[in-house]
């Protein structure tokens, strides 16, 4: 059994959410302690019960400590199945964080899934639902994995209510290198309301991101939702992917404050030159693990991608390198 201390550098639920879907597709018993200890509140939340649980069912594996504020978990997996699953955070906790947990695991099944996951699809502090599909997503389909993503509702913190869709065809991960960015053919900018939130708020948001970024061009939405929500992204069209980047509403927040967000993380993006944002950085690490290396430039790597670096090299036998490469930063996954 591997011993993961869940205090390990941000000391965050990503220790946890990679240690047990590493564990679910490699099959190794594993035990997590000091669970998000470097947050207020530390233990398991909902949506972290719900990823280590729909880690244990996609692969029929025995879970010991699994509670609401638990700080200990211990996983033990069983054979990877393949088939129809669907989970319910049961708050606005994030679904794309629990498909990214089980996805490892899917991605090792002896045929194709679909997956079912209901919570929040658009949170601060975690992929939102069109990042993931623009982002991450077209990612794995470079490396030879065929997964697509569709949302089946929207939801927003507090009342969460979302759905989010994924398709899954297995097939072997083939190392990648990502080290140029491709000219940016389009600039996009997003902005969405739901419930009482007025559309005012949504053109505010895109005025802003235009004041920053002219290029892009803009468009509003009013989406149905259980609950009230707004968030507004830019989304840069190139290869190999594309890059987004989302600034979220929230209680007391100027729309412009949000849609600042999103356009100076776009500037930011598109001055450095490179390939992958720091948010995809951490992201793609396990799939170059799973391929057996790769590597790709990004800006400089987040205390997340590093954390996740270190999680991920206890777990296979991989070694993760970053290194500073003419105002950039180069990382690379190598096996050992």
């Amino acid at each position: 059994m591997i011993l993961i201390d869940g205090s390990l550098g941000e000391g965050g639920g990503q220790v946890l959410r990679t240690t047990v879907g590493l564990a679910a597709h490699t099959g190794q018993a594993v035990r997590v302690e000091n669970i998000r200890a470097g947050r207020e509140k530390p233990g398991l939340l909902r949506q972290h019960l719900t990823a280590a649980r729909a880690a244990a069912e996609i692969c029929g594996g025995a879970l010991e400590g699994d509670a609401l504020g638990s700080t200990t978990l211990t996983f033990v997996p069983g054979p990877v199945r393949n088939g129809a699953f669907t989970f319910d955070i049961g708050s606005a906790g994030s679904a794309t964080l629990v498909v990214q947990t089980v996805l490892p695991a899917l991605l090792a099944a002896p045929g194709p899934s679909t997956l079912r996951v209901r919570g929040g699809t658009h949170n601060k502090a975690s992929p939102p639902f069109h990042a993931l599909e623009g982002m991450f997503f077209a990612a794995l389909r470079a490396m030879g994995a065929d997964v697509r993503a569709s949302l089946g509702g929207w939801g927003f913190y507090p009342a969460g209510g979302g759905e989010v869709i994924v398709e899954v065809h297995p097939g072997p991960l083939r190392p990648a290198v990502w080290d140029e960015r491709g000219p940016i053919a389009a600039v996009e900018a997003v902005a969405v309301v739901a419930g009482d939130v007025r559309i005012g708020v949504a053109r505010r948001e895109i005025a802003a991101i235009r004041e920053i970024a002219p290029e892009a061009a803009g468009r509003v939405e009013v989406v149905a939702s259980v609950g009230p929500g707004n968030a507004a992204w830019v989304r840069a069209r190139c290869s190999p992917f594309d890059a987004v980047f989302t600034g979220f509403g929230a209680w007391r927040k100027p729309a412009e404050a949000v849609g600042a967000e999103a356009a100076q993380a776009f500037v930011a993006w598109r001055d450095a030159a490179v390939p992958v944002d720091e948010h995809l950085a951490d992201q793609l690490l396990i799939p170059l693990a799973l391929a057996g290396g790769g590597r790709f430039r990004t800006t400089r790597p987040s205390l997340h991608t590093t954390t996740n670096a270190e999680v991920i090299s206890r777990l296979l036998p991989v070694t993760v390198s970053i290194t500073e490469d003419e105002g950039a930063w180069s990382v690379a996954v190598s096996a050992r």
